[in-house]
């Protein structure tokens, strides 16, 4: 068992991770850091400390060995004090315990354990991918000094040099004047028309949008088993649009609209056994067959059945008006 590893694995997680009768292994939140000296930058990290009077044992490096090997808890904790016994026998013969992702472990002549974490390995989990890195300083010439150290050898002076002014030279300014509010008009002019005409195009589109959406509010797509069979006439199933008078208005409570005209016509039975004068309508822009509850010349009864209707019927039933 590579104990170690397991070790490694809990630092990126937690902040201690004991190792029963060992020690201590913490680790500590750095931000980046910045060396002007160097040129370095060093991303945020965890740094390791190791803590030799930390080795009660809490449970956590037992529990994952315990999982991660398979075996029982008592199990694990005899492998964990097993690796120990060998780690502390390393330190007294050699002097020093090397550990992988972790740090080495030294003994000194006072019988104090010293330790150096290991640099390879970054366990903020939020740095992932981040590494350190050395930058080429940047130099710069100072043109200014060297400028004034060649005034100072050299001095020299500069002559006024004589133009001479065109006749044409006022007209040019005003030229250019009203050649630069000429282009802003145009500019301008230009703006304003594309605005418009992106404003007529999205009163368009929202116009279409909501039609679709009203026209397509109550849908239904019944096969021939939802609703049963039901016998009609030529009569009835021909049913066509009401015809309306020039001039006269007709409010229709619309009660849904269908793919399949039988299953129109099926619709129109029920409500009529319902109690309604239901009716065919026709069909609306998306080729639906549409069917109503009841027609009314007058608004308000129009409006006071589809309030009852929505209460005790159809909550997507919907009022159509037609001149």
């Amino acid at each position: 068992m590579v104990l170690e590893h397991y070790i490694s694995d809990l630092l990126y997680r937690y902040n201690c991770v004991v190792v029963p009768g060992f020690g201590a292994f913490l680790t500590q939140k750095n931000s980046a850091q910045l060396n002007v000296v160097t040129n370095t930058f060093s991303a945020p990290n965890k740094s390791i400390v190791f803590n030799r009077q930390l080795i009660s044992n809490d449970g956590l490096l037992v529990s994952y060995v315990s999982n991660a090997e398979k075996v029982s808890y008592e199990t694990a904790l005899v492998e964990i004090e097993n690796q120990v016994k060998s780690w502390q026998e390393v330190l007294v013969k050699e002097t020093s315990l090397h550990l992988n992702n972790i740090g080495s472990l030294t003994r000194n002549q006072e019988d104090k354990i010293l330790f150096q974490p290991a640099n390879e390995t970054n366990y903020l989990t939020s740095s992932f991918g981040l590494s350190n890195f050395n930058s080429i300083p940047v130099t710069r010439e100072v043109l200014k000094v060297e400028v004034e150290e060649i005034e100072e050898k050299i001095p020299f002076v500069i002559s006024p040099e004589r133009r001479e002014t065109s006749r044409f030279r006022p007209y040019l300014k005003y030229a250019a004047i009203l050649m630069l509010a000429f282009s802003t008009g145009i500019t301008g002019y230009r703006a304003y028309q594309q605005k418009n005409t992106n404003e007529q195009v999205a009163r368009q589109d929202a116009e279409e949008f909501v039609n679709k959406q009203i026209q397509e509010a109550t849908f239904f797509d019944l096969s021939p088993l939802e609703l049963p069979t039901v016998t009609v006439d030529a009569i009835t199933t021909s049913a066509a649009k009401p015809v309306i008078s020039k001039g006269e208005v007709t409010h229709f409570i619309v009660a849904g609209a269908f793919r399949v005209r039988s299953n129109a016509d099926r619709k129109i039975e029920q409500l009529k056994a319902s109690g309604f004068n239901a009716g065919y309508y026709g069909t609306n822009a998306h080729g639906l067959h549409m069917v109503t509850f009841d027609s009314y010349t007058n608004a308000n009864d129009a409006l006071k059945a589809l309030r009852e209707i929505k209460r005790k019927q159809s909550k997507d039933a919907w009022l159509l008006t037609e001149k």
